[in-house]
């Protein structure tokens, strides 16, 4: 069973640029916003000839990568990124614009939480983060929470946040990029005892720290 981990927040919150510290021979990175990744160098690290990087936003391509990582070909892999699930949410909602009946929903939740589902199935040796926008929803009487944006009432009802064990909401506050591992007013979680509320914004950190609570270290 793959360990899962959900980095959510909003445009500009230090969401991809948490991953500069992972090691490039052993992380492969799905970017399905083909918007590259946000640190210096990033070019040299992953790309098609280093075999750990792919701009694409297609459910199926996305699920051939994960049977290749999953494999005895990219065994090498111990972390895989998706880069965002909302690309590919919205990818197949436009692609989708024509249809004008229920399936069209009913489909798109579909091939959204058959991906989610598979990370769990993966092998144990792999960590799997996946990366998302948030939306923020207020009601009348001023209460706010903060949750995984999602194409759909039909997602909305699945609960995307419900297939993670660690769900960590990314922030910059006064000029810090920090995760938040849980909180009152979003669906922020972490496991019990292993983190502080706040600790920074680097994903590598964050897996050893899931690895040595899973083992019991210091």
């Amino acid at each position: 069973m793959a360990r899962v981990i959900c980095i959510m927040g909003e445009s500009g919150a230090g969401k991809t640029t948490s991953l500069r510290n992972l090691d490039p021979k052993t992380t492969f990175i799905i970017d399905a916003d083909r918007k590259g990744l946000s640190w210096r160098g990033w070019k040299k690290q992953y790309n098609n000839a280093n075999r750990n990087y792919v701009q694409t936003s297609n459910v199926a391509a996305i699920e051939k990568c994960m049977e290749r990582i999953d494999s005895q070909d990219l065994q090498n892999i111990k972390v895989m990124v998706i880069d965002t699930l909302n690309a590919i949410m919205i990818d197949d909602e436009m692609a989708r614009m024509k249809e004008k009946n229920f399936d069209k929903w009913q489909d798109l939740a579909t091939c959204i939480w058959r991906i989610v589902s598979k990370f769990h199935l993966m092998r144990d040796d792999l960590t799997v983060v996946c990366i998302a926008h948030t939306q923020t929803d207020r009601d009348d009487a001023g209460f706010y929470f903060t949750h995984i944006k999602t194409s759909g009432k039909k997602l909305d009802k699945i609960v995307l946040e419900s297939k993670f064990t660690t769900v960590l909401l990314a922030k910059a506050l006064d000029g810090n990029y920090v995760f938040e591992t849980y909180a009152n007013h979003s669906t922020a979680k972490s496991p019990m005892g292993c983190f502080e509320k706040e600790i920074p914004n680097d994903i590598k950190f964050v897996i050893e720290e899931l690895i040595k609570y899973e083992n019991d270290e210091e």
